[in-house]
């Protein structure tokens, strides 16, 4: 039996440390009650990839997007399935924008002040939970800054 055990550790644990490295880094945010785990997109390559091809996104999972600058900004919907609203965020945490947007749409979903973030999250989500512009999003300091 322990050696049954053995075996399985040394035919997992080189498994598991693959999906450990192939996870996105995460951020734990919160706007007002309301908690939300971020993976974060702060390079060229990450922000460029997004969320597309992906076909689910879990109610409290978001995708933040860190920028190298604050000015403004412009999202698309270029290759994703799933239905999205993105809340653009200020230097100081404060919502400027939320928009909807629809997938596969080449459409451009602008802000309309100088951003250094863009959060997106399922669409709606904004909306169910009350958040509106103005809103702060809590612990956005602690995002790398983008490159």
């Amino acid at each position: 039996m322990r050696f049954a055990w053995l075996t399985m550790l040394v035919l997992v644990a080189p498994w598991s440390m693959a999906i450990a490295q192939n996870a996105p880094p995460m951020i734990q945010l919160r706007v007002g009650s309301h908690p939300i785990e971020a993976e974060l997109a702060a390079t060229p390559a990450t922000r460029d990839k997004g969320l597309m091809n992906r076909t689910v996104l879990p109610d409290k999972r978001g995708m933040l997007f860190v920028f190298p600058d604050e000015r403004p900004y412009c999202m698309w919907m270029h290759n994703t399935t799933i239905p999205l609203s993105v809340a653009f965020i200020d230097s100081r945490g404060a919502i400027t924008k939320i928009a909807e947007m629809h997938p596969g749409s080449d459409d451009y979903y602008c802000s309309d002040k100088p951003v250094r973030y863009a959060l997106e999250m399922n669409q709606g989500w904004f909306l169910k939970k009350g958040v509106t512009p103005g809103a702060r999003i809590r612990n956005i300091d602690k995002a790398p800054p983008g490159r």
